[in-house]
């Protein structure tokens, strides 16, 4: 049951973080009510990791590194 919650929980958040980087590429995507509530849940785990790994030459690496992250846990909970 709880393993069943976390791996949901961790499949949204998955999900949110590929809906968050598409949509940052196309600008009517980002001035959307649905980007800004996506925005809103996915960038307070985005800004510890751009802390560490800053946006070099245009590219953000951050969602690709939280994806890895998420993934891990997947990986060692073994959901």
């Amino acid at each position: 049951m709880i393993k069943g919650i976390i791996s949901l929980v961790l499949n949204l958040l998955i999900i949110l973080v590929f809906l968050h980087a598409l949509g940052s590429w196309i600008p009517k995507v980002r001035d959307s009510k649905p980007y800004e509530l996506v925005d809103k849940l996915i960038s307070p785990m985005l800004e510890p990791i751009r802390k560490v790994l800053p946006p070099a030459g245009g590219f953000d690496f951050s969602p690709v590194i939280l994806l890895f992250i998420l993934y891990l846990i997947k990986h060692l909970l073994r959901l």
